[in-house]
């Protein structure tokens, strides 16, 4: 393992640089602000091509992606993983909670019921914005093919994950972070197929730029993931023309809309509840 991340250091080390006009073109469709992306390289530079240090508890068996959102959200590294009420937080300043979390956020409830009560607790859910997959032979670690993903990322993906955590979302100390990041993902040519790729181990993800952060404070904030052109009554097959997501994953984000109050359902569309926004 240690001679694939030194492969992997290596051949981010050969990126190219952004043309002039193309970094300036870039720059102006940037959503995020400058203090942001501060806080974020200064998050890689902590994290991204240094050997983890996997001492603690929390870190046996943590990825970039997870270290590298501790140290934007909470640059002092002690107050990383703190025993606090029988669990490790991953960030405990002494006043709130931050947990990272890639997936499966259900797994979180446990330590929801015991944080929610004692303090504010923030949930951060990464997402892949561009992403590129890049292959690695298992014996020597060479990087053997990099292509980008034609998959782009959006924050209505997190709501397949918000929905197993749907009944906390209300309690007024929980607070949600989408994290949309650029990102390789690294994976490993060991699958059972005759290319060796489906089946393949997921190595790790290396992010390396910051696109976007939806801060979810409350109920109300929920409400600027629904575009203005949506009708008075609509259906999800129409809220998922006009964002762009397949209609299962809108009906998904309706659901948890419409258990937070925001939207009500004013009747049925032939077999498709009708939504107004309430």
């Amino acid at each position: 393992m240690h001679i694939i991340y030194k492969k992997i250091k290596k051949s981010r080390g050969k990126r190219k640089e952004i043309p002039k006009m193309a970094k300036k073109v870039q720059d102006e469709l940037i959503r995020t602000t400058r203090l942001q992306r501060e806080r974020f390289q200064y998050a890689l530079d902590q994290v991204v091509g240094k050997t983890h240090i996997r001492d603690k508890i929390g870190t046996l068996s943590e990825k970039t992606v997870h270290a590298v959102l501790k140290y934007y959200y909470e640059p002092d590294s002690s107050h990383h993983e703190i025993p606090l009420e029988k669990s490790v937080a991953d960030v405990f300043t002494g006043a709130e909670v931050i947990e990272i979390q890639t997936r499966a956020l259900y797994r979180l409830k446990p330590k929801l019921d015991k944080f929610l009560p004692l303090y504010p607790v923030t949930v951060v859910h990464p997402i892949a914005y561009d992403k590129w997959v890049c292959w690695i032979n298992e014996e020597t670690g060479e990087i053997m093919q990099k292509r980008k993903s034609p998959k782009k990322g959006n924050p209505y993906l997190a709501f397949k994950e918000l929905y197993t955590i749907r009944d906390y979302l209300q309690n007024p100390n929980l607070h949600i972070r989408i994290v949309l990041m650029d990102m390789e993902e690294y994976r490993i040519l060991n699958g059972w197929s005759k290319d060796k790729k489906r089946g393949g181990e997921r190595f790790d993800r290396l992010p390396f730029r910051l696109e976007d952060e939806v801060v979810l404070d409350s109920a109300r904030d929920y409400l600027q993931l629904l575009p203005l052109e949506l009708a008075e009554e609509f259906t999800s097959a129409d809220f998922a023309k006009l964002v762009k997501i397949p209609r299962q994953l809108a009906g998904t984000v309706l659901l948890v809309l419409w258990q937070l109050g925001l939207v009500e359902r004013s009747g049925k569309c032939g077999k498709s509840y009708l939504y107004k926004i309430n």
